[in-house]
């Protein structure tokens, strides 16, 4: 025991999750929360509503910041001392991305009615929900944003300060808005409060108005737009094509199931997000700057055997825990009303433990530029998935879902061992490289 507890303490990976464990916990404590509040003052069929929201929210917000975000960071690590190449990604990006953010909030404002018809049906009009979001929309790209300027000059205190305040604020509105007006209250809630999270990252930029005065509208690059373009690409394809699909597969399950069905996969898909939390982080700190790192098939290989051995099987007793407790779990963040969802645990999690262990060598793609084939194997898993879930809820019902979350992940991983075969399993000479 003792020598397991040196080796935790030693071990890079468990140093970089603790720099980010204060914040997500916060995070996943404020989910669990919002969550019991929808459960408790409007049930199973307003979970499944909210989710479309959530979904929805999601990709446009990911199309409204033109995926340029993730890129940036990189570019500001990497730029932060030549003032002149500075200020023309800082402008690039911050120019074009409130220019979509605009375009973006013109095309959900004017087409809300459309958008609502599509989310939650001709049955329901939360059309001025839409509009909210639209309005809402640039404060997000904004705020996105001073997030990535921070971040790239390594503002991480700040970060964590922004987080946490930004995440018990969001609660308290939130729970606030339930308590007064249920679903309506719960659908305002999920659209206003990334946006309000601007006003308190505001007040830590002005602090800092050396990185303001960096944006002129004078300074906009061609050549920091092409260096960001496969950035966007990918965040675009990535960050939108699963909520769509999320909310085409929902609402399947709502015409052919029912929105009772619908809201208990909305539910479990929850959960999934919470434990996922931590371990999606991980790799984000970790892993992707890592691989950028090393040159070789072999440390490439280390590494991906290193994050199996070391963190794979503390994730898998922390799903069997789950199983096992499925039960208790239900009551503490739900109701009894969301019983049926105990039926989802078994295939949500042996899809999640794939989609990890899948993710863990995926990310190699962005580590090393392989932009085609990150593109390519995404859509492959989007239509996948799609397409196996509706089979199976043909079959099974709502547990169809979640199989076909389950063996969408089984190919992914497949195909990802496949396309790295030789870097993981072939013999390594001293002259091969990743």
């Amino acid at each position: 025991m003792k020598k397991l507890l040196e080796y935790i303490n030693a071990n890079v990976l468990f140093k970089v999750a603790n720099l980010n464990s204060i914040t997500i916990g916060i995070k996943i404590l404020a989910g669990l929360l919002t969550s019991k509040a929808i459960a408790v003052f409007i049930g199973a069929e307003g979970m499944a509503l909210i989710g479309n929201l959530r979904n929805f929210l999601s990709a446009v917000q990911s199309f409204s910041i033109a995926g340029f975000y993730n890129g940036l960071v990189k570019y500001i690590g990497q730029y932060k001392d030549d003032i002149n190449t500075l200020s023309k990604t800082l402008s690039t990006v911050f120019y074009l991305g409130f220019f979509t953010s605009i375009l973006m909030s013109f095309v959900c404002y004017y087409n809300a009615h459309i958008i609502n018809d599509f989310l939650f049906s001709e049955s329901y009009n939360y059309a001025y929900v839409i509009e909210v979001l639209a309005i809402a929309l640039p404060f997000y790209a904004l705020n996105m944003f001073s997030f990535s300027i921070m971040n790239g000059f390594s503002k991480y205190k700040i970060l964590l300060i922004i987080n946490i305040i930004g995440q018990i604020l969001g609660l308290l509105i939130t729970l606030l808005l339930i308590w007064q007006d249920n679903i309506d209250g719960a659908l305002i809630a999920v659209v206003i409060t990334p946006s309000l999270i601007f006003l308190i990252t505001l007040v830590g930029i002005l602090n800092r108005k050396n990185f303001t005065s960096l944006v002129k509208i004078t300074n906009m690059s061609s050549t920091i737009l092409n260096k960001l373009s496969p950035y966007a690409i990918m965040a675009i394809v990535s960050s939108i094509a699963i909520p769509i699909v999320l909310i085409l597969i929902r609402n399947y399950v709502i015409s052919n199931v029912g929105i009772k069905a619908a809201g208990y996969w909305e539910a479990m898909n929850r959960i999934s997000e919470y434990y996922l939390m931590f371990i999606n982080s991980l790799m984000a700190l970790y892993i992707i700057p890592r691989f950028a790192e090393i040159h070789t098939r072999s440390e490439f290989r280390k590494e991906v055997w290193n994050f199996y051995k070391s963190v794979m099987p503390v994730f898998a007793v922390m799903l069997v825990t789950i199983f096992l407790i499925r039960n208790v779990i239900i009551n503490v963040i739900f109701t009894p009303e969301f019983r049926q969802v105990e039926s989802l645990f078994a295939w949500q999690i042996a899809g999640d433990f794939l989609r990890v262990l899948s993710m863990v060598i995926a990310y190699q793609f962005l580590a090393k530029k392989m932009f085609t084939h990150f593109i390519i194997l995404e859509i492959f898993l989007f239509v996948i998935l799609y397409f196996s879930s509706i089979y199976f809820i043909d079959l099974y019902g709502i547990q169809g879902a979640v199989i076909g979350h389950c063996f969408s992940y089984f190919l992914h991983f497949l195909i990802v061992l496949l396309l790295f075969s030789s870097s993981l399993f072939g013999v390594i000479t001293e002259s091969d490289n990743t």
